[in-house]
């Protein structure tokens, strides 16, 4: 049975998405890793009974105390669900190409840093883009660089705000990002 962990910073639902996708299948969800202890990805994770490991971001970089919490749940894949910090050398050796990421563009445009959230949505609408999407990719060393897994499109409408864009690329998230992790774990 493949063990997940999951990083988060923020409200949580694509992490709450996640743990509700896998709960009947042969991966499990073994920990919320949290880098911000107001987010609302705790709440969602401990309604859901997943424990919930809050940490700083000397924790990750500067010691081994996340990585040997993983080692010791033995963790086989990390899951990014709007994580909001590059991973430690240490840790993309350890999990290399077992690092999944989804990003709310269609890479390589709108990618690296700063670009999270409503900052792609508003850059795609200033460029008068015709259509946006997600990138499901592999997490390397840089932000947003590692190899794509999966894509899907949608339309960027003339009447669109950075809010409405958004509101459409959280439904294909939510809708692909489970499917596409639980087949890439399950054909690793």
């Amino acid at each position: 049975m493949p063990k997940i962990a999951i990083f988060a910073s923020g409200s949580g639902t694509n992490a709450e998405n996640l743990i509700e996708s896998y709960k009947h299948t042969s991966m499990i969800v073994t920990r919320v890793y949290c880098n911000n202890a107001k987010a609302g990805v705790i709440a969602r994770a401990q309604r859901l009974n997943v424990p919930v490991t809050v940490f700083s971001k000397d924790e990750l970089w500067n010691s081994s105390t996340i990585l040997d919490s993983m080692r010791a749940e033995q963790v086989d894949f990390v899951v990014l669900a709007g994580f909001m910090m590059l991973l430690p050398q240490t840790m993309i050796d350890a999990y290399r190409n077992k690092i999944i990421n989804i990003h709310p563009s269609l890479l390589p445009k709108y990618g690296g840093k700063g670009m999270f959230g409503i900052h792609v949505h508003e850059a795609v609408l200033a460029n008068h883009e015709t259509e946006s999407g997600i990138t499901i990719h592999l997490v390397n060393e840089e932000y947003d660089s590692g190899k794509p897994l999966f894509q899907t499109t949608c339309p960027v409408l003339e009447n669109d705000t950075p809010e409405l864009l958004a509101a459409r690329v959280h439904s294909l998230e939510y809708q692909y990002y489970p499917k596409i992790v639980q087949e890439y774990v399950e054909n690793f």
